[in-house]
């Protein structure tokens, strides 16, 4: 129940942030800033008090960031339920490969093993 909670509050954050970040008109976007007036030799425009809409979507931006720590901590609990339930962690299993059948290869009277050679060097025990 909690957690839908969270993921509705959270998806309507990240509608939000997205519709008012492309309400907002950019600190460059005057038509003065493009011929050299005023705030325009600054790196980033003029800074004036911020607005409304800023404002609002610096606070749906930080509802956002806590909303995904929310789930973030159920998907956790949710993994360690699975774990203590006796299932397997997924991360750590492993798929058995299929070893060739020596039997079923047939070799031929010409190809010796190497340990019967006499000329191949055994490898010694004692690195």
């Amino acid at each position: 129940m909690l957690e839908t909670v969270v993921v509705v509050f959270h998806l309507l954050g990240a509608i939000g942030v997205v519709v008012l970040v492309l309400l907002q008109q950019g600190k460059g976007a005057d038509a003065g800033a493009s011929f050299g007036s005023g705030a325009s030799a600054t790196v980033f425009g003029s800074q004036g008090s911020s607005t409304f809409l800023s404002r609002v979507t610096a606070i749906l931006a930080a509802a956002f960031f806590l909303t995904s720590l929310g789930l973030g901590f159920f998907a956790k609990e949710k993994a360690d339920a699975m774990n203590q339930a006796g299932l397997p962690d997924p991360a750590v299993l492993e798929v058995p490969q299929a070893k060739p059948a020596v039997e079923d290869v047939p070799v031929l009277e010409e190809q010796a093993p190497a340990a019967d050679a006499v000329d191949v060097p055994q490898a010694s025990e004692q690195q």
